[in-house]
């Protein structure tokens, strides 16, 4: 099979995991807005609230935290300190970049890791108000662990992605 073909194909099913991870992140914020409108009006117009409302609003803003950063890793969005890189000579600012990216690869892997083993510490619990297992927040860990090792290593290997310029026309 042809190199570059090989290629394409692994950057476009990473680039197909992105977009999966970017909806569903979409989603997660919605649903979290979502209820805790809900809980607000039901705690301000009717003097009640759900016990349902909290918990949804926590799942999802816990999985869009931790796939928010995952996208970050992806889309090279997320926060970093560049002073040390624009010190770094033009010739070797690649491999700077690189090796920065290897260490946000090796911090998903263990994350990754570290989360598995917290959800296998955890499993068997359910959550307080809607009952539902808990290895669904905590699975969000090794997940995002997975996903920032998966886009730190196509960095590495493939170097960022392409920069979008979205100038307003004049």
């Amino acid at each position: 099979m042809n190199e570059s073909l090989l290629t394409r194909g692994i950057e476009r099913g990473i680039a197909l995991v992105a977009s999966a991870l970017r909806a569903s992140l979409i989603a997660a914020l919605a649903i979290m807005l979502a209820a805790l409108t809900i809980q607000v009006v039901m705690r301000y117009v009717f003097g009640r609230t759900p016990s349902w409302s909290e918990e949804v609003a926590v799942l999802m803003f816990a999985w869009a935290t931790m796939g928010g950063l995952a996208l970050g890793v992806y889309e090279g969005f997320h926060v970093r300190l560049d002073f040390l890189v624009k010190l770094t000579p033009e010739a070797g600012r690649i491999w700077y970049e690189r090796s920065l990216d290897g260490v946000v690869a090796a911090f998903g892997a263990y994350l990754a890791w570290s989360g598995e083993r917290f959800l296998d510490m955890t499993s068997g619990s359910v959550s307080a108000a809607i009952g539902y297992p808990i290895e669904i927040l905590h699975g969000f860990a090794p997940i995002a662990g997975a996903l920032i090792f998966l886009f730190a290593i196509r960095r590495v290997i493939l170097g960022p992605l392409p920069e979008v310029t979205t100038e307003l026309p004049s």
